[in-house]
């Protein structure tokens, strides 16, 4: 059993420390948001996510949180650093959040005697934790990192709507670090998982992360040029692609051409990576393509609405889904968004319906009409279809336009006009 800190309680910090939790050790989550405090103290979830509310009761007795970094790390061996790292408005990583709490953290390392293993598991660019986090640790802390105290980094790998999964059964765990006691630790607290585990240098486990987003966002973007094209030549995307996943050199997954990637993570981690590229001096064109098509795809939806409807104003235009993926309540860089800005300025009235995203999306967009019922959405003049929930496979899609985007097979055998996106 290992006492855990666990510094910030969004999807990576709760997600991972209950599931540490599970694995019979003690956590202590740290937030300075006081209603989350609250919440995970009274087991109650601080996001949407499918299996964490049994989790959390599960293993009561485990875990508790605090807005106090001193109570938390002093009374922990290992601390998982779990914040935020949004982009730049000029898609450079923001590091407020990670300087923050690294600055906390060391100001508590400096009381305390015993070894303690500060973990980075938040998403930096290769070179933050040696050239960024170490100094702030070591200046506030007065100790020297590998040596007084422990350092690595242990990126995540949790896709919303699954983390919870994701973390019991995962494809690898990589660890990067330089002293010998951190790797040694890591190792023990690991020792349960049965996957490949790699041991790399600090910078290389910075890379692996971002270079896996990348690549995955690119599969998406790959798809759907590649569907684009099989649009107007009358092919289904979805045949082409369950054609090429048959190659055992190409894994089959993400090649669900669609209209286009979002969420917390992988359109600004490939942002992240473009600038830090730019400043290294290198041009990454296909990153930033990715980018370029990932923006124009969701729009294209409207092209093909238009073509039905080729007026807009005043019409009522229903909205299945609003979170950026199924399973999630997350509506960060929902390609939903795009689509609705383009709606409104069309003069279109719209109402929308998701099954746990519609309160975050009306911070969003406050005016639109949202509906806990799906029938309010299915009587508008034309529907689209925007985020794949299981549920909207067993609706009535009969006599209705319908424009998807997440291909719904239902819908697609029962509209009266029905057209995908890619197929």
């Amino acid at each position: 059993m290992v006492d855990i800190s666990v510094i910030g309680s969004g999807y990576v910090g709760i997600v991972t420390g209950l599931g540490f939790a599970e694995l019979g050790n003690r956590v202590i989550f740290v937030d300075i948001d006081t209603k989350k405090v609250e919440a995970i103290n009274n087991s109650i979830p601080p996001i949407f996510e499918p299996h964490l509310e049994d989790l959390m009761k599960r293993n009561r007795k485990r875990y508790y949180a605090t807005d106090n970094y001193d109570e938390a790390i002093l009374n922990s061996q290992i601390t998982f650093i779990c914040v935020g790292t949004p982009s730049n408005h000029d898609g450079s990583i923001n590091l407020e959040y990670v300087k923050s709490a690294a600055k906390n953290v060391g100001k508590v390392l400096e009381e305390k005697n015993r070894f303690h293993v500060v973990v980075v598991k938040s998403t930096v660019v290769p070179g933050t934790t040696e050239d960024v986090i170490t100094p702030i640790l070591e200046q506030n802390s007065d100790k020297e990192a590998f040596y007084d105290f422990g350092l690595a980094v242990n990126p995540e790998f949790l896709r919303e709507g699954s983390a919870v999964e994701d973390f019991f059964n995962p494809d690898r765990i990589v660890v990067g670090a330089k002293d010998e006691n951190s790797k040694n630790i890591l190792s023990k607290l690991y020792s349960s998982f049965d996957c490949p585990k790699l041991f790399v240098d600090i910078k290389t486990a910075e890379m692996i992360k971002y270079t896996s987003n990348a690549f995955l966002a690119t599969k998406i973007s790959f798809a759907n040029e590649i569907g684009n094209i099989c649009k107007k030549l009358g092919i289904d995307a979805y045949e082409v692609f369950r054609g090429v996943g048959l190659d055992h050199r190409i894994n089959p997954s993400f090649f669900r051409a669609g209209i286009g990637f979002g969420g917390s993570c992988f359109p600004k981690d490939v942002r992240a990576l473009i600038s830090k590229a730019e400043e290294l001096g290198e041009n990454p064109k296909i990153l930033k393509s990715v980018m370029r098509l990932n923006e124009e795809q969701p729009l294209k939806l409207i092209y093909i609405l238009k073509k039905y409807i080729p007026d807009l104003e005043n019409k009522t235009i229903g909205i299945l889904g609003l979170a950026f993926k199924p399973d999630t309540d997350d509506v960060r860089e929902s390609r939903a968004i795009p689509i609705i800005k383009k709606l409104i300025e069309e003069g279109a009235k719209v109402v929308a319906y998701d099954p746990v995203a519609n309160e975050n999306f009306k911070e969003i967009f406050p005016d639109i009409t949202y509906t806990t019922n799906v029938e309010e959405v299915l009587n508008a003049e034309a529907v689209l279809i925007l985020t794949e929930w299981e549920e909207f496979e067993r609706l009535d899609y009969t006599g209705k336009i319908i424009i998807d985007g997440r291909r719904i097979e239902k819908a697609k055998k029962e509209a009266k006009i029905y057209e995908g996106i890619c197929w």
